[in-house]
This record gives C-alpha cells, sequence and structure tokens, in this order.
C-alpha cells in the first residue's frame, strides 16, 4: 500500500494546459481534466493513483 500521499503538483506527469475548461493533465494517464488528475483517478477506480512519482529536484547553479 502506498505511504506517500499523492501530490499531483509534485508529480512528474503532471501537466498545466491552456484550456480554461481542462486547466490539469496527466501524462501517464493521457487526460486532461478541471480537477486535480490524483482525484479523478481516486474517483474513476476506487484506489489511489499508481502511476505516481514523485519530481526529481533539478539543482541550480546560483
Amino acid at each position: 500500500m502506498r505511504e506517500e500521499k499523492v501530490n499531483c503538483f509534485q508529480c512528474r506527469y503532471f501537466f498545466v494546459t491552456w484550456d480554461p475548461k481542462t486547466p490539469r493533465g496527466c501524462k501517464a494517464y493521457g487526460f486532461k481534466t478541471a480537477q486535480l488528475p490524483s482525484r479523478v483517478v481516486e474517483q474513476s477506480s476506487g484506489q489511489a493513483c499508481l502511476k505516481y512519482e514523485k519530481k526529481s529536484v533539478r539543482k541550480t547553479d546560483f
């Protein structure tokens, strides 16, 4: 069972669209939505998102 809570904004598959009706999307599942993708997945399947992968942090030389 997944210990980590799914946060789409920290997922490597999350993206933002230009469409005001569907401003959020998931590259792993291939859909756009008005809600958070993890919420749509949970409502559809009854379980937490299984494709969630935390983004890797880019280090900069500032």
